[in-house]
């Protein structure tokens, strides 16, 4: 038997072969479509026990370490299921596209997060951890702006710094006599503890726990229209996954997750660009996940139900935010804008379009018979059983907010808002349509029938989500919202405005910075440059010939000394004949049997330095 195929691998080894399918373009488009079916059937696979049971497998020794790159169970799972299909629709997405560094870029991405996801050891995942932020930046880049560019400098910088923490903490950790395997960390405060402080952060980086997430609404809006719709799915959610297997029921984790679900939608209230305001709504859906895993104490049942919550959020909210990214990138693709003041009355060309959006719309806001509302209530459920009322009530606030913006103000600015169109639109290609109606669909299917997810969770499922009394109270509530809308649309069109969160901490330092290196940096550098390659010319120029270039100088010296008692008649000649010392060539000397012995001068003294150095080393030794 087979012990196991990577699924990672299965898009890392296949990204290579994309180059030697350009010019076929429908053969290639199959071929990356393929890589994600592929993929799924070697987890079907697993999960059936053809390929593997649960448990650790393909374990590298490396350093006298055991590096495992394959541990199995619900949890790892779970997360590599809704990686491979989200890429199988966002590689639908995608087809017609025609770069394929484009498409190696997506392929890397995704196989470095199914990495981390199985990644049984700390160097394991460090190595997945960073694989996955270079694939990922040259995303952002292929964006092709100057606002990409430098939003891909400043997300490589965040996501640089965060590495760095990681590493730095998984060697404190080890230096302390910890574990190398990636298991729940204990929690604590003392120094011992320093190296466990430092992955937590790099955890929290990638999350985009405020204030060190704003490299997310930075740099996503920025990225093409296909590749902005690949990041919404990886970076965060396999960020959530390390957190529930490192830090489930550390405390702060509940504060910090509710203070991001309201972050995000008060930022979102404040935005103009259509893909910004998501990039937000992707920040405030995620605290919930991050307040789960504050909540999921072991060995209790309002725990299980919090990881529970957090794993199936995770799992729905990379569905319906591809679904509405999808739909914004659509717009933005055929109408070559990307600002809620740019748009509006375009639903008769792109009816589809929005209707597909709506879904999402539906399930990001909680609405039953969606999959946000199967999830994201098991998360506010969980909180009710520990009796977090102030938590409770700033989820439920970050819900009407939700609804608010991307089920309400974004659709209603950009396919109505005006009497008349602003621009002509259509739909977009086939392509896009049938991934946006693929992941829709799934998004309705786990919204209706919720148990195709609960099977597969980490902990056994004891939730109901369509009681009476919750349905009817979540209905009131999305109700009441679209009342207050209605009311005060006029109110909340987008404004031009640029909106300044927490990076602008190191942009205002970063100009200063990129100023001083293109001024005197640069001149310093240019001039030692220059200093650098006269020196070197003198010495070439010795070298030809060092007794006769010995020769030139005492004569060019000699000229020079005089110089003081030369009077201004006889300067022009003075220096005509400085300038003729100047370009005698050594070579001309007829030195050669001088430049050999010089060579096997300088070959002797090497040999001798050599032969010192490696007595005085035995002495040492000995």
């Amino acid at each position: 038997m087979i012990e196991w195929i990577h699924p990672g691998f299965i898009y890392i080894f296949g990204a290579f072969l994309v180059p030697f399918l350009k010019g076929r373009e429908r053969l290639k488009q199959v071929y990356v479509l393929l890589l994600p079916i592929l993929a799924f059937v070697t987890l079907i696979l697993m999960s059936k026990g053809v390929l593997l049971s649960e448990g650790k497998t393909w374990i590298v020794t490396f350093m006298g370490y055991e590096l495992i790159l394959g541990r199995i169970d619900l949890l790892s799972m779970v997360f590599a299921y809704v990686f491979v299909i989200a890429s199988f629709c966002m590689f639908l997405y995608s087809i017609h596209i025609k770069e394929d560094w484009q498409h190696i870029a997506a392929l890397v991405y995704i196989g470095s997060t199914l990495g981390v996801v199985f990644a049984g050891d700390l160097l394991t995942l460090f190595f997945f951890w960073e694989m996955m932020a270079c694939a990922s930046l040259f995303i952002v880049w292929y964006g092709k702006t100057k606002s990409a560019s430098s939003a891909g400098f400043r997300y490589i910088m965040v996501h640089s710094f965060g590495g760095v923490c990681l590493l730095a903490g998984v060697l404190i950790h080890l230096q302390n006599g910890g574990s190398l395997a990636f298991d729940s960390f204990t929690w604590g405060i003392g120094s011992e503890y320093l190296g466990i402080y430092l992955i937590l952060l790099a955890f929290l980086i990638n999350v985009a726990v405020p204030p060190l997430g704003a490299w997310l609404a930075d740099a996503y809006p920025e990225a093409s229209v296909t590749g902005a719709v690949f990041l919404t799915a990886f970076t965060t959610k396999s960020a959530i996954y390390v957190l529930i297997r490192g830090f489930p029921g550390v405390d702060m984790l509940i504060w910090l997750g509710a203070i991001m679900a309201l972050y995000g939608v008060v930022f979102a209230v404040l935005e103009n660009d259509i893909r910004r305001l998501l990039a937000y709504h992707i920040i405030s859906q995620v605290g919930y996940m991050v307040c789960g895993v504050g909540m999921g104490v072991f060995g209790t049942a309002a725990g299980e139900m919090a990881i529970n919550g957090s794993t199936a959020h995770a799992f729905c909210h990379i569905l319906y935010k591809a679904v509405l990214f999808m739909g914004m990138g659509a717009v933005i693709e055929v109408t070559g804008r990307r600002k809620l003041t740019e748009l509006g009355g375009i639903y008769k060309y792109m009816p589809i379009t929005f209707w597909l959006y709506m879904i999402g719309a539906f399930s990001i806001s909680g609405f039953p018979l969606f999959n946000g509302f199967i999830s994201k209530t098991m998360v506010v459920y969980a909180s009710g059983m520990w009796g977090y009322s102030a938590i409770w009530l700033m989820l439920e606030l970050a819900s009407v907010g939700t609804f608010l913006h991307t089920g309400l103000k974004l659709p209603w600015g950009v396919w109505f808002g005006r009497d008349t169109p602003i621009c002509e639109a259509r739909e977009p290609p086939k392509n896009m349509l049938a991934a946006m109606g693929l992941t829709a669909f799934l998004c309705v299917l786990l919204g209706v029938y919720p148990k195709i997810l609960y099977n597969i969770l980490p902990y056994p499922v004891h939730y109901e989500p369509y009681g009476a009394g919750h349905v009817i109270a979540m209905c009131q509530l999305l109700v009441f919202t679209f009342v207050a809308f209605w009311m005060l649309r006029d109110k909340l069109h987008g404004t031009p405005t640029i909106t300044l969160d927490t990076d602008w901490f190191y942009r205002l330092p970063g100009k200063w910075v990129i100023r001083f290196c293109k001024g005197p940096l640069m001149a310093f550098a240019s001039f030692i440059d220059r200093n650098v390659m006269k020196l070197a010319g003198f010495f070439v120029w010795f070298s030809k010939n060092p007794a006769a270039a010995l020769r030139i100088k005492g004569e060019e010296a000699k000229l020079k000394a005089k110089k003081p008692s030369i009077t201004p008649e006889k300067a022009e000649a003075y220096e005509r004949e400085l300038e003729a010392i100047k370009e005698k060539q050594p070579m001309k000397a007829p030195m050669v049997r001088f430049n050999i012995g010089t060579a096997m001068l300088l070959v002797l003294l090497l040999i001798a330095v050599y032969l010192i150095a490696m007595l005085i080393h035995g002495w040492l030794i000995t």
